[in-house]
């Protein structure tokens, strides 16, 4: 008797040629901004941003938060990957989280306790500097619009102004509830925003990938953008909107009627009010589009939706009619952007490096997991494919719009904490590789760069 032996099943390589070649294209962006940025900067013909990509000053240094950064590197890189295939998922979600925690504090006390964390939202520029005179939120509302635009002697701060009122309205509750001030500011950005290292996974979860959302939980809790949530408000409207995102999802997959009803309503409240917080942050749609698929299977999308959009209404009707008209806001802001430095940036360089500061805040890994879920896109539409794909869509939407050149790394990060959600994707051999290398990307900007807001 003859007999055949299958062979084995082909391992796929852990950084294939595609993969390499991908980076290599993504490294080549980055220098090609930095080093066109700077001679932009020195021909006479300035990019507004000394350090472009980035918005920074240039500032090597180290300080104390120097060990535990590269503490919290070196463990989430040498066991992150184990730990998350094998710790119950409450004990991961928690272990995520602090480990989020831990790093976006650690990197951020590289500056110190003023320059990175209690000072970085009292500047004269930012939001607290307005709440004092809040004293009483429905004139404020009312009267938001008319602050808008530049050069009155009441018009707002360039944060302020620059954002719907819910932005505000945040720190004015914080200042109410006892947390006023600087440090308390920066604690609840950092806290708050940590709290996409729960949501990515959860979404996954819910939507039926619970591999890939154990798989995402690491390099969501590493991520380079930590740079920037440690400490800013862009950083708290990230853990705002995918915590929203996960309540959607769980609502949309939740088989019990009243659960369901309560996570929709907090799902379409929250992600209404995202859009009070920042004009861009209605390219959350693709996103919430994108956890559709699976409830639609399911056969629960309807209710659900008419649910969190009655919701979402509620939460607009409310801000109209305390006299802030959101078309309105955004018809001023367009006009304040271009009041300032804004209409000195080129776009012709923004409208490209704008691309690279993002892959240094969502890390080097993001290019690689866009061409694979892009390829992936044909024969699979799971939400570890089409969660990354969606936030994509939306920077490049972002991008076209002419209203975001520079400061992306941190205008962007309710997107970027999104591509961790196709970590999956990448061939198991590489991930502590591309783990060490979003590490290496945190660790050079904190140590070289001072970041401004």
């Amino acid at each position: 008797m003859i007999t055949t032996q299958t062979p084995p099943a082909r391992t796929e390589a852990a950084f294939p040629t595609a993969d390499r070649i991908t980076t290599a294209l993504a490294g080549a962006l980055v220098a090609a901004s930095i080093a066109v940025g700077a001679a932009l900067n020195l021909s006479g013909a300035p990019v507004q941003a000394q350090t472009a990509p980035l918005f920074a000053l240039w500032h090597p240094h180290l300080g104390v938060g120097t060990p535990a950064a590269l503490a919290v590197a070196a463990a989430a890189v040498l066991h992150g990957p184990r730990l998350a295939a094998i710790l119950p998922w409450r004990r991961l979600l928690a272990a995520g989280y602090a480990t989020s925690v831990l790093w976006t504090l650690s990197l951020a006390m590289i500056d110190g306790w003023r320059l990175g964390l209690a000072g970085r939202l009292t500047a004269q520029a930012e939001y607290l500097t307005e709440v004092p005179a809040v004293t009483d939120i429905p004139a404020m509302l009312a009267g938001f619009t008319g602050r808008i635009l530049d050069f009155q002697p009441d018009s707002w701060t360039t944060h302020v102004s620059g954002h719907p009122p819910g932005a505000l309205l945040v720190f004015v509750w914080l200042d109410r509830i006892g947390l006023g001030g600087g440090g308390p500011a920066a604690l609840a950005c950092v806290l708050i925003g940590a709290l996409a290292t729960v949501a990515v996974p959860v979404t996954l979860r819910a939507l039926g990938h619970e591999d890939a959302a154990r798989v995402a939980v690491p390099f969501a809790a590493l991520l380079p953008g930590a740079v920037w949530i440690g400490a800013s408000a862009d950083g708290l409207f990230a853990g705002l909107t995918s915590t929203a995102l996960a309540l959607l999802a769980l609502a949309l997959t939740s088989r019990r009627r009243a659960p369901a009803v309560c996570l929709a309503l907090a799902a379409g409240a929250l992600l209404a009010f995202a859009c009070y917080l920042s004009y861009g942050l209605v390219l959350l749609a693709p996103l919430a589009a994108a956890v559709l698929p699976a409830a639609w299977r399911r056969g629960t999308a309807g209710p659900v939706l008419a649910t969190a959009v009655a919701a979402g209404l509620a939460v607009v009707v409310a801000f109209t009619a305390a006299g802030f008209w959101w078309l309105d806001g955004y018809h001023f802001v367009v006009q304040r952007y271009y009041q300032g430095v804004a209409a000195e940036r080129a776009y012709g360089y923004w409208a490209w490096a704008n691309l690279a500061a993002f892959l240094l805040s969502a890390g080097p890994v993001a290019a690689v997991i866009g061409r694979r879920a892009v390829v992936t896109l044909r024969h699979d539409r799971a939400a570890h494919v089409l969660l990354p794909l969606a936030a994509l869509v939306a920077v490049a939407a972002a991008d076209l719009s002419g209203l975001s050149k520079a400061e992306v790394e941190r205008i962007w990060l309710p997107f970027a904490v999104w591509l961790p959600a196709g970590a999956a994707l990448l061939p198991a051999g590489s991930r502590r590789g591309w783990l060490a290398a979003a590490a290496v990307t945190a660790l050079t900007v904190n140590h070289l760069l001072l970041t401004i807001w």
